[in-house]
């Protein structure tokens, strides 16, 4: 079976492994048809990815076909097009008896704890199967960095009118947006990237964006607020340097939300925080929940995930071109790799 696996920082190799086998009653076999590049699997190859081993079968945003499945109480059946929720949860543990199965205390995520899906077919639990009618493979590769934006918004309770600044429009910071703008907030957006910038700009709509080298970064946040700055920001970097400057954008009585995350500390200036009494928030991947709406949302289309897509490769062609995805120079927003 063609499989690609991350030997080390810097190498991805194709290899030849074995098929996984027949479904247990609780799993299905699935054909993998597409798989979403994001900035874990980027991190990964260049050894920056927090919680990760090698060697590693990266992916983990998964359009798939199922083949075979176990006995289910879903109703899924061989053909059906899915979604995969990648985040492998106890369901004992304190985390996930309060629902919040996305940070359980003993937490797998595949292509990252536990090998995913960069191969022709995997066995996946039936309950992490999100089936969609009308989808593509393309747009179910895409629920799960969708997800994640959609999560991040829900933990920060934005209300309708309220001021929102997102830090770093990759696709995470991307999924931020759509959602905050769902949620009736006015988004900025901020990027050290200006064709990031003017992505959002053309392709989203967003009136007012910051570029992150501008020198009074906080200023312009004023000019643009009324000197009030925004009630919620989105850190959605994963950049040290940027999560520490965050601090100093939200509003007095604010929210700062870390949705990208680095192996590292985070330090900040104690009294700015307190005077503010601000509110700081960890997010950390999405649940069912958040799939379920995201297909609906897509297959309304009332989300867009079409302009997202700017580079896609063969499988086969992959271990030669994904150097030159995890280059910035060469403007990869995300990638998709087809089998």
């Amino acid at each position: 079976m063609k499989t690609l696996i991350l030997k080390q920082p810097g190498t991805l190799e194709a290899a030849d492994t074995p098929h996984p086998g027949k479904p247990q009653a609780d799993q299905a076999l699935v054909r993998v048809h597409r798989i979403g590049v994001c900035g874990t699997d980027i991190h990964a190859y260049a050894g920056k990815q927090p919680f990760f081993s090698y060697p590693r079968i990266l992916g983990h945003e998964l359009g798939v076909e199922i083949l075979e499945v176990g006995t289910n109480e879903k109703g899924l059946k061989p053909g059906d097009r899915c979604s995969v929720e990648p985040y492998l949860n106890c369901g004992k543990c304190i985390a996930c008896r309060r629902g919040k199965g996305n940070c359980c205390t003993h937490l797998q995520v595949m292509g990252v704890h536990v090998d995913g899906g960069q191969r022709e077919e995997i066995l996946v639990p039936i309950a992490k199967l999100h089936r969609s009618e009308k989808l593509s493979f393309d747009q179910l590769a895409l629920v799960e960095t969708l997800g994640i934006g959609a999560h991040a918004v829900d933990r920060a309770a934005l209300v309708e009118g309220e001021t929102v600044l997102v830090i770093g429009t990759g696709p995470i910071g991307l999924s931020v947006i759509q959602f905050a703008k769902a949620a009736g907030a006015k988004v900025l957006a901020m990027d050290v990237n200006e064709q990031r910038l003017e992505f959002c700009r053309r392709t989203i709509g967003l009136e007012q964006t910051i570029l992150a080298s501008a020198p009074d970064v906080v200023g312009e946040l004023q000019r643009l607020t009324n000197g009030n700055l925004p009630t919620a920001v989105f850190d959605a970097t994963g950049n040290p340097k940027s999560m520490a400057a965050s601090f100093q954008y939200p509003a007095h009585g604010g929210r700062l939300i870390f949705v990208g995350l680095f192996q590292g500390d985070v330090t900040f200036n104690d009294p700015n925080f307190h005077k503010r009494e601000l509110t700081l928030m960890g997010s950390r991947n999405s649940r069912p929940e958040d799939f379920t709406r995201i297909i609906q949302l897509v297959e309304a289309n009332k989300v867009d995930t079409t302009p997202w897509i700017t580079h896609r490769a063969h499988f086969d062609d992959v271990p030669k071109v994904f150097p030159e995805w995890v280059r910035p120079e060469n403007g990869v927003l995300k990638a998709v790799i087809e089998i």
